[in-house]
């Protein structure tokens, strides 16, 4: 069920997102080769912590996981595609590397969603242009995102992107309703139809995230029970924004 937030939980969202994003940002800049991720997450908890909010992630169980996710940032590097767990192996960033920092945070019970993937260093021109084309499938997706139109013009203008870079486009994974659950409907995937799915409407509060693999768009879970990877071993890459749903342009709450 698709449920529209109050202006009351706007506001509240609007001021966690604000935080959301600034506690990216400074995980962003920390991003250089030798960093530890043990080192990324014990900064998160802190970021977190300093501003009397809870980390959505840390202790969420999802359906069909065996166990609590152990940690506040999901850090995923190359292959990792989503949900790489920072705190249980000696993890170390290296010179080349892209790597995926994806948060949720709860602000005065409400829930925002975002994630970006930085490169480690220097990176080739493939890995470059990885990014740079799920980034702007993301900002394709929400420019897509208006009230009156479907979850699938969403869908289809960040697919068209990722068709036009012939990239792997993840369907296993998607965005989704977000708010007062970390994760809500609508369903939305990184393909489909224009005009096609759940009628956007004003109030609604969603996360959009396209996921483009290097190669194909193949993935597996690990024996972790949470990391994702690319069966081909191809890098991927991983852009989220928590966005409302106006009568005109998406609000980007986690700018």
């Amino acid at each position: 069920m698709i449920k529209i937030k109050t202006k009351e939980d706007i506001a509240i969202l609007r001021e966690g997102g604000r935080r959301h994003g600034a506690i990216l940002r400074q995980l962003a800049s920390m991003v250089k080769p030798g960093v530890h991720a043990r080192d990324l997450e014990n900064y998160t908890r802190e970021l977190i912590a300093e501003g009397g909010d809870t980390a959505a992630f840390l202790n969420y169980t999802p359906v069909g996981a065996d166990r609590p996710f152990p940690a506040a940032l999901c850090l995923s590097i190359n292959d990792e595609v989503v949900h790489g767990i920072p705190n249980e192996d000696d993890k170390v960033l290296m010179e080349g590397d892209i790597v995926t920092l994806d948060l949720g945070l709860v602000h005065k019970g409400l829930i925002t969603d975002a994630a970006v993937t930085v490169a480690v260093g220097n990176v080739t021109p493939e890995r470059t242009l990885l990014l740079s084309k799920t980034k702007e499938a993301l900002l394709a997706g929400i420019k897509a995102a208006k009230g009156g139109k479907k979850v699938g013009d969403i869908s289809s203008a960040i697919e068209r992107i990722g068709i036009s870079a012939k990239f792997g486009i993840v369907e296993e994974l998607a965005g989704h309703g977000v708010g007062y659950h970390v994760h809500e409907d609508p369903f939305i995937p990184n393909y489909g139809e224009e005009g096609k799915g759940p009628l956007l409407k004003p109030g609604m509060v969603i996360a959009i995230e396209p996921i483009f693999n290097l190669g194909d768009r193949h993935v597996e879970l690990d024996l972790d029970g949470y990391t994702y990877k690319t069966v081909d071993g191809s890098p991927s890459a991983h852009f989220e924004h928590t966005v409302l749903i106006t009568k005109g342009d998406a609000e980007i709450l986690t700018a």
